[in-house]
């Protein structure tokens, strides 16, 4: 294998992915906290605008890159470069209009949309942020091309890009509109200024990366190329059920959103400035609890380029190893990641949200855990079944996950003694039922898919054995110092070494999984395995 096949590995772009989505976690954290104290009241436009940016986006953008990634990976394993090109051609001026069109929705009807959204002093944001609807339509194509030759790292330093892009100008046009005596609603229409530069910015690079990436790859030779209508026939057959699927989590999402509110009103007797207070608690930890779910990202990026390579060339061994190595390395992150929210979520809520109530945001949290187990181990199995081009099951499985998700939310937080505490135990419920019947799937569909046990056995022990020591250690610390974040720290460092010291000594990663990393002899003469 040469160095640059051993770069298109499947754990080589997820690493890479990984890599980025984390930075870009950072980068957008250390945003959005300034963010908040500049723009003050405005900081409701601010994500008002976002409210409606994101829907269209998810209408426009959600499942092009899957879509692209899938139907070049195809013609890649076919070697059918003159196909290569017509795809791409096709669907990314497919992507272009309908992202224009969205746009133009967004900034006309920014009135109505804010009008909608009982805000109407977000609809200059709303102009503003309309062009980053066309410009991520061409994003998600460039990104869709790159993913398909599972090259990883364009997509990864475009996510910097607008991260900083986003970090630097709209903080900075934010403050100096804020200076200057700008209404609130002015300077939140700067900060988005710097979201639609962001937005531009990464598109320009990607578009750079394209044209250099094109201008090194050989002519074709094949014949027979797909016509117009047939690759738009093909690519929306793909793109629209992915839409559909994450459309179905944002819809349950805001029904239940909207659902545990008004029983916080209605039988719990809050009122709304209350309930407000109350799921505020809710809204707060979502960002910790989501980090892990958006490596996940890395993970579902590369497995359906990688197994359909192996589909493509009937290869039915090499696809269910990657899908084993896949399965198995989200265990590897959700299990410790989960477990670590269970056990320290009260601690972690103290160290990162001093306004939040430690006692109501820290059970939130470790109930949040355990659903994060279940969250992260669906997107793979999603990804997977995408890959063996099972498209409409996965939308049935959520829809499944998500209707008892909504009516156990409906009857447990009207409980007074439960109320808020509810609606996370709901969300591990419903995704705990989504992704055993997603699991269920890819063990009847994909032929030589190693066992449950073996794949999750090892790293739930070893996932275990961290969280009760990471647990004892911040009580002892905590007992000794007095300080929060030393013994979060402490405990913390303690269980990051114990779970890398029994992943090794466990042989959790094995020969095969080694296999598919860059440079995973050496990895493996390393740590002993062999």
């Amino acid at each position: 294998m040469s160095n640059t096949q051993k770069q298109n590995t499947f754990f080589g772009g997820a690493a890479i992915l990984a890599a980025g989505i984390v930075l870009v976690k950072i980068i957008s954290a250390v945003y959005k906290m300034p963010l908040i104290n500049i723009l003050g009241s405005g900081y409701t436009d601010f994500t008002n605008a976002f409210n409606i940016f994101n829907i269209l986006l998810m209408i426009s953008t959600a499942g092009i890159p899957v879509a692209m990634s899938r139907m070049i990976s195809q013609a890649n394993a076919e070697n059918r470069r003159n196909q290569v090109h017509r795809i791409f051609q096709v669907t990314s001026a497919a992507c272009l209009i309908f992202g224009g069109v969205c746009a133009l929705a967004m900034f006309f009807g920014a009135n109505g949309f804010a009008a909608l959204m009982g805000n109407p002093k977000s609809a200059l944001s709303m102009r503003v942020l309309a062009p980053s609807v066309f410009f991520v339509s061409g994003l998600a194509a460039f990104r869709g091309y790159a993913q398909g030759h599972q090259h990883m790292t364009p997509s990864s330093v475009s996510q910097i890009i607008e991260a900083l892009f986003k970090l630097i100008v709209g903080l900075t046009l934010a403050l100096i509109l804020v200076r200057t005596g700008h209404d609130e609603s002015e300077a939140a229409a700067g900060a988005i200024v710097g979201v639609t530069l962001s937005e531009l910015a990464a598109l320009v690079y990607m578009a750079f990366d394209f044209l250099r990436t094109r201008a090194q790859e050989p002519e074709g030779d094949d014949t027979g190329v797909w016509s117009a209508q047939k690759i738009l026939r093909v690519f929306l057959s793909i793109a629209i059920p992915i839409t559909l699927t994450s459309s179905a989590t944002s819809v349950i999402t805001t029904i239940d959103t909207s659902l545990v509110m008004r029983q916080l009103q209605n039988a719990v007797g809050l009122n709304l400035d209350g309930a407000r207070a109350l799921f505020s608690n809710y809204s707060g930890v979502l960002t910790v609890y989501q980090i892990p779910a958006s490596l996940m990202v890395a993970i579902t990026a590369s497995v359906i380029p990688a197994v359909t390579v192996f589909y493509e060339r009937r290869n039915r061994k090499g696809a269910a190893r990657v899908v084993g190595s896949a399965l198995k390395t989200a265990s590897i992150l959700a299990f410790p990641s989960g477990v670590g929210m269970l056990v320290l979520g009260k601690p972690i809520v103290m160290l990162l949200f001093p306004r939040l109530d430690p006692d109501i945001a820290g059970r939130i949290l470790s109930i949040l855990g355990i659903a994060n187990i279940f969250v992260c181990m669906m997107l793979v199995c999603n990804s997977v079944l995408q890959a063996h081009n099972i498209l409409n099951l996965p939308i049935i499985t959520m829809v499944i996950g998500g209707v008892i998700m909504v009516i156990f939310d409906f009857f447990v937080v009207a409980i007074p003694s439960v109320n808020i505490f509810g609606s996370p135990i709901g969300s591990a419920i419903g995704y705990g039922i989504t992704c055993c019947l997603d699991l269920f799937l890819v063990w009847r569909i994909v032929p030589g898919c190693p066992g449950l046990f073996t794949l999750f056995g090892k790293p739930l022990a070893a996932s275990a054995v961290m969280g009760v020591a990471a647990w004892a250690v911040y009580g002892l610390v905590m007992r000794a110092v007095e300080r929060n974040a030393v013994a979060l720290i402490f405990a913390m460092g303690v269980a990051v070494v114990i779970y890398f010291v029994l992943l090794i000594a466990l042989r959790i990663l094995n020969k095969d999984d080694l296999s598919l990393m860059p440079k995973g002899d050496k990895i493996g003469k390393l740590l002993g395995i062999h």
